[in-house]
């Protein structure tokens, strides 16, 4: 058989594939889903959420999830209320789909460092920051705390703080620091034969909330939880000697259900908690007290210890209606310098 030329070939001798990709009209139309079954996302795992829906009934199950392509970024945390569709069983190898994510009662958000301002996402819908310290073995680092409460503050989520290890110290001193805040507290310690002393205090605020428990690594988190929640498992760890900080044994948040009602969220043990994405102006407004104060204030006042003719030193003194005194003044500028720090155009 002899060879064609180019020259001999026409429009008949080629074949024409259809494009299959886009063979489809496209619509901006999307799905509304209305079918979607709502569920509590309760921890993440390599791309997977695990979810439980018609949580405390008879059909409660857990549903293994995958965030669905119109979802795009949108963060989906421990906490969130989700809507799902496919398979939503629970079987063993089923897979659903994440496609909607319900409005958010709160958000709690940290970054990896201060000069970080790239936002990380911790949980959703929390009615309660449990921010667990150790009064000794880890000694109690207090800037760790002031940021805690920033970042709760700034979520619009009342904290609340757990000391534990109080069989080795006394707390008095370390609250004396944290009164003026008027954040509430609960002081822990173990007893003999390994029970958890003020245990039924801590029930008492959790009943019925979202909770989300928030510390270092060797406070105490996991214990805690493994003495609220039967069964949850966590592992807890040991004190190194020679840092005086502890290693970390919960690897990913996970939240559970209590017993008496409501979630508690165990998050991660963390060394730094971030406050890059916070705006040092939104502090003022969680210490309605002195914002009312400062109104009084020259503009542009920043509220500082230096700053000249701020009116809330001579405010506080005098003991104007409705302040804490000088130790909440301070308590405010403490946690405002740490914001200050954060913000690359307060200069």
């Amino acid at each position: 058989m002899s060879r064609r030329s180019a020259r001999d070939f026409d429009e008949s001798d080629v074949r024409v594939r259809p494009n299959r990709r886009g063979s489809r009209p496209r619509t901006k139309d999307r799905p509304s889903h209305e079918d979607a079954v709502p569920a509590r996302v309760v921890a993440v795992d390599r791309g997977r959420w695990r979810t439980v829906v018609a949580a405390g009934t008879e059909q409660e199950r857990a549903v293994t999830a995958m965030r669905a392509r119109e979802l795009g970024r949108s963060p989906v945390v421990p906490g969130d209320v989700v809507g799902l569709v496919g398979d939503v069983s629970g079987r063993e190898g089923s897979l659903a789909r994440i496609v909607r994510i319900h409005e958010r009662t709160s958000f709690l958000r940290r970054s990896a460092d201060d000069d970080d301002s790239t936002e990380r996402p911790l949980v959703a819908n929390a009615d309660l920051m449990v921010i667990v310290t150790a009064l000794a073995d880890p000694e109690p680092r207090g800037g760790m705390i002031d940021r805690c409460l920033v970042a709760a503050y700034v979520a619009g989520i009342p904290a609340l703080l757990v000391l534990t290890k109080a069989d080795l110290r006394d707390p008095a001193d370390f609250l004396r620091t944290y009164a003026p805040l008027g954040v509430e507290h609960v002081v822990t310690s173990r007893e003999e034969g390994g029970a958890v002393a003020g245990l039924e205090e801590l029930r008492a605020h959790l009943e019925g909330r979202i909770s989300v428990l928030i510390g270092h690594s060797g406070v105490g988190k996991s214990t805690l939880l493994n003495a609220l929640v039967p069964g949850a498992g966590r592992a807890t760890g040991v004190v190194n000697d020679v840092t005086g900080r502890g290693r970390h044994t919960s690897s990913s948040a996970l939240a559970l259900p209590l017993p008496e009602g409501g979630w508690l969220i165990d998050t991660p043990g963390v060394r730094s908690f971030g406050l890059g994405h916070v705006d040092p102006e939104e502090l003022l407004e969680a210490f309605g007290d002195l914002a009312e104060l400062a109104a009084q204030c020259p503009r542009g006042c920043t509220h500082a210890e230096d700053s000249p003719d701020c009116a809330l030193d001579a405010l506080v003194a005098e003991g104007a209606a409705g302040t804490a005194g000088p130790a909440r003044l301070a308590s405010y500028r403490r946690l405002a310098a740490t914001l200050r720090r954060n913000d690359p155009w307060d200069v």
